[in-house]
């Protein structure tokens, strides 16, 4: 029978949640309590990664084989001590969560949210990102082209003179990240990420696309700069995805990707915890290398023009 409450004392929380038994990984068998005990020993590693990003909650009430939702906005009946913050918007405004303690994971978790999307910037300065993101999405579930697509786009970004790093998706695909300082804006990003994406095209058009439409990537690695937008987001890093195994997105080290036997769903919300007691998280130093755009657009440039 599945245990109606659990009561967690988290901090200076107390969070209950309906269900604990639930069951929402079918095949796997993980419950809605398995799902708040992995975000409560990963939030050490999580919660720099979200503090002070406004969130959307990917929730999954019936399980992951129904269908989910997007939530942006805080519920009315979400506790007190739930931090949130109003963001603009075409129209008007949203109320986020602003997620920066394991006591807010776990509750969300508690509320069905399988997966944590944030955005590029924080609530402080929200029209100036600090990440530049390159979604690398494969045109099948081969991983090889992908793995190529990022290392090749490492070598460029590298040139340029910015830091990337990679995290899967637990999906499919990769994600290659640039910290920036956030001296330019949303619109200054987005435009460079664009053009790198355009330059990577014209050098390799047989394998990457930036082709929005799927029936005409015709089996391209597709680069997709569009979150690099005001109001996008991107799965949080040692977020769960709602797919049968529960991956997580999981923050690499760039030799990670050289070994044949590793792919985007090869961490999930038990072996990753191997990975963090030996090596730490990956990301940990990833502000220390933030840098403005000003040096590497300058460079781009340059090679625009002789592309």
């Amino acid at each position: 029978m599945a245990v109606k409450y659990k009561t967690l004392k988290i901090g200076a929380y107390t969070v209950e949640f309906p269900d604990a038994g639930k069951v929402l990984f079918p095949e796997d068998g993980y419950t809605k309590a398995d799902l708040a005990d992995y975000y409560q020993r990963v939030a050490p590693f999580m919660l720099p990664h979200l503090k002070g990003r406004p969130l959307t909650m990917q929730r999954y009430p019936e399980g992951i084989n129904k269908e989910g939702f997007f939530q942006k906005s805080a519920s009315d009946y979400f506790p007190a001590w739930i931090k949130r913050a109003v963001m603009k918007k075409y129209g008007g405004t949203t109320d986020y969560v602003i997620c920066e303690n394991a006591a807010t994971l776990v509750y969300l978790a508690g509320q069905d949210c399988i997966t944590q999307h944030v955005w590029l910037s924080r609530i402080d300065k929200p029209q100036n990102p600090d990440l530049m993101i390159f979604d690398l999405d494969p045109p099948d579930d081969d991983f090889e082209p992908v793995r190529r697509a990022a290392e090749s786009l490492r070598e460029l970004l590298s040139g340029l003179g910015l830091t990337p790093f990679v995290k899967t998706t637990g999906s499919r695909g990769l994600h290659v990240t640039v910290p920036l300082d956030r001296s330019a804006n949303y619109d200054i990003v987005h435009r460079f990420a664009g053009d790198i994406a355009g330059l990577m095209v014209r050098r390799e058009p047989d394998k990457l696309t930036t082709e929005q439409r799927k029936e005409k990537r015709l089996k391209r690695v597709f680069i997709d700069t569009l979150r690099n937008s005001y109001n996008q987001t991107a799965v949080a890093p040692y977020t769960v995805r709602a797919r049968n195994g529960a991956p997580v997105a999981a923050p690499l080290d760039w030799d990670e990707l050289k070994s044949p036997n590793f792919g985007p769903q090869s961490y999930n919300i038990t072996n990753v915890f191997k990975r963090l007691d030996k090596k730490g998280d990956p990301w940990s130093k990833i502000w220390d290398r933030a840098k403005p755009l000003d040096g590497p657009r300058q460079k781009l440039g340059e090679l625009l023009r002789k592309s």
